[in-house]
């Protein structure tokens, strides 16, 4: 088996313009695999994180439409204990809708309440903060960037609301906020959640009970998980990917498109180093037949072109991981949004990037076979004869 290896690195040596030929078209497969790996992987997460990443990923409500649900820190508790490991950022929310009132308009608008430290997992809000400070006390509430620029509202001002039922009050506008999101900021006022409940009449209860999980793509597994935990048939628990299908449904395309286009790579990855090594097999037929004239064994000589595969295989891995990596570094560092932000963001999965160099050493060495096979078959007296 030594000697099989010394001769193919001693082959590899000699024609070094192949060598380096095979090996570039294996680290051009290698890196194209990567990038796109890379490319479709980031935009899916930023897509996600944009839609989902900021909002709930599972809710329980009523099912009743209008109902409250009422002992949700009861209920929080037997969430959080369904799925401990999956489960985080696990908030109740008071909301209704109202309309509030200004000196020169009025508008429809949805008020929130909820606990400001439960809250900050899922939507940020202290970041999201654009002008003033949250407002911790009864009436106090913080108004959306694009609400508050429609109705000409500003930190300090007073602005009357009225529930449907009735119910009428005067709240403090404390901040103002930007979700990034305009339908949130032009209808979303928040505020704490005992001056929701107080305002809109829940009797202490709450709408809805919001939660996100470490894996959003298992929301729906979790979300059974939740609803066997609560067993209560006056609740419904839904998840992102239900309300989400079109999402869902773009992103398996992507990852599909992806796929394809990285098994077409290695294939023709495959066909090259086949066919550049079956070359090879005849530049190299006179030494072969040779080394089996002087008792070299097929499968010896057989294995000459397989350690040719394999080392061709590595090679070519190792550099079309470096220059994968380096194409996915500049993309999500030269190509980017008006405000600087990269327009994909990076992300180096490092187990996917093993994932295919191994299949490029794999791919390589399967290659190989078809010279290796034909070097079995070599009758070394008739190379010999033939010249």
């Amino acid at each position: 088996m030594r000697l099989a290896f010394s001769i193919a690195l001693r082959f590899l040596k000699s024609s070094k313009g192949q060598t380096a030929l095979i090996v570039l078209g294996i680290a051009i497969g290698v890196s194209v695999q990567i990038f796109i790996g890379s490319l479709i992987t980031g935009l899916q997460k930023s897509l996600v994180d944009k839609t989902v990443g900021s909002a709930s990923q599972i809710t329980v409500e009523s099912v009743t439409e209008g109902d409250y649900i009422q002992d949700s820190a009861d209920k929080m508790v037997a969430i959080q204990k369904s799925n401990p490991d999956e489960i985080i950022n696990l908030m109740a929310v008071a909301q209704g809708p109202a309309i509030l009132k200004t000196p020169d308009d009025s508008t429809t608008i949805i008020l929130r309440g909820f606990d400001w430290e439960d809250a900050e997992g899922i939507y940020k809000i202290k970041e999201r903060l654009t002008t003033g400070n949250l407002g911790n006390n009864r009436n106090d509430i913080i108004v959306g960037q694009d609400l508050a620029e429609k109705l000409n509202v500003a930190v300090g001002d007073t602005i009357e609301m009225i529930t449907p039922t009735g119910m009428k009050d005067n709240f403090l506008v404390t901040g103002i906020f930007d979700l990034q999101i305009k339908s949130l900021n032009e209808s979303w006022i928040l505020t704490n959640l005992n001056t929701a409940q107080t305002f809109l009449e829940t009797n202490e209860g709450v709408s809805r009970i919001e939660m996100q999980v470490n894996d959003v793509f298992g929301a729906d597994l979790v979300a059974l998980d939740v609803e066997r935990a609560l067993n209560d048939e006056t609740l419904t628990v839904t998840n992102w990917k239900i309300e989400n299908a079109a999402l869902l449904s773009g992103l398996s395309g992507q990852t599909a498109s992806s796929l394809m286009i990285q098994v077409f790579v290695m294939i023709s990855v495959v066909l090259g180093i086949a066919s550049v090594l079956a070359i090879s097999v005849v530049q190299k037929s006179r030494q072969i037949g040779i080394l089996k004239a002087m008792g070299m064994h097929n499968q010896r000589a057989s294995l000459v072109f397989l350690f040719q595969g394999v080392l061709l295989g590595i090679l070519g891995a190792i550099a079309g991981v470096g220059l994968g990596v380096g194409l996915s570094w500049s993309f999500a560092t030269f190509v980017v949004n008006a405000d600087g932000t990269s327009v994909v963001p990076l992300y180096i999965d490092w187990y996917f990037i093993g994932i295919s160099a191994g299949i490029a050493i794999l791919a390589s060495t399967l290659a190989s076979l078809i010279p290796a096979i034909r070097v079995s078959k070599l009758d070394p007296m008739e190379v010999i004869k033939n010249g």
